[in-house]
């Protein structure tokens, strides 16, 4: 029997593991306070009249209220939701209808120009958003596609496409290639390759490309404030109307808020398994 277990001492590397262990936690408990304190706070707030925003000490126990939300819903919140709605959801479907055939071409064929290709393509997502905001201004204003729902699902496209195609290509490079040429083999075509193999193959990563894709779409900002206006107003720039000449709204911009983060959370939930094992596959490679 060890010699420490008899006198019931600790040893040294144990001591050492169990305080390593213990600054981890204490660590990763402090990195969650800082980043879900704020979503409380807002949370909160949501239920509170104005006078218990301004109270001093903030108070942390109150009666809550529910007609903060009463009124955002009575008023423009439900047109920017189902704004944000139509353009997030369309250009998920866009982006992963025209990425997956787009990175199946450029993970699986055989050019001389394919890295430059690959890099033009990256190049327009690490591109600054105010450089194209006055071009894509005047051509919608030319054809009139100003505060219309295809104007940002336009400009939203140009921005997620190449990361989807990015991390669709990833993926696919990864796919063992004797799969498919066997599949042609037998008789397949191309286009049932994708179909039969890639798509079930590849399912996990296009669950969380799609996801990731809609949260980017859904917290655009920059273009959705300069190109929208009464009609098409997404849920972000509505969130700055709460702000007026005579203050700020802190009560129903932040019930306006939980509204806004809630779609994204539901999606991440309802979908994690495949948002964890789509961003993992491919990671490690043999």
């Amino acid at each position: 029997m060890d010699k420490n277990m008899k006198t019931g001492r600790i040893h040294p590397l144990q001591w050492r593991k169990s305080a390593t262990t213990i600054v981890l936690y204490l660590i990763i408990a402090l990195f969650l306070i800082w980043t879900l304190f704020p979503i409380l706070w807002i949370f909160l707030t949501s239920f509170k009249t104005i006078q218990q925003v301004n109270a001093i000490p903030p108070l942390f126990i109150f009666k809550p209220t529910f007609e903060n939300y009463v009124q955002i819903f009575s008023g423009k919140v439900m047109t920017a939701l189902r704004n944000s709605l139509i353009i997030s959801s369309s250009t998920v479907v866009l982006g992963i209808a025209i990425g997956l055939p787009a990175a199946y071409v450029l993970a699986r064929a055989r050019f001389k120009a394919r890295g430059q290709v690959n890099f033009w393509i990256l190049s327009m997502r690490m591109a600054p958003p105010f450089a194209f905001i006055v071009p894509y201004y005047l051509t919608f204003r030319f054809f009139g596609l100003l505060d219309k729902h295809l104007a940002l699902i336009i400009i939203n496209l140009t921005f997620c496409l190449p990361f989807a195609i990015w991390m669709l290509e990833s993926v696919i490079s990864d796919l063992p290639v004797e799969i498919e040429e066997a599949a042609l083999i037998d008789g397949c075509s191309r286009l049932g390759v994708i179909r039969q193999i890639v798509l079930p193959l590849t399912a996990p990563s296009i669950a969380a490309t799609a996801i990731l894709t809609f949260i980017f779409s859904w917290n655009e900002f920059f273009f959705a404030n300069i190109l929208t206006g009464t009609t098409t107003q997404t849920m972000p720039v509505t969130l700055i109307s709460f702000i007026g000449l005579m203050g700020v709204n802190w009560v129903q911009m932040s019930a306006a808020g939980i509204v806004a983060i809630v779609p994204t959370i539901i999606l991440a939930l309802l979908a994690q398994r495949f948002l964890v094992r789509g961003l993992t596959l491919g990671a490690v490679k043999s």
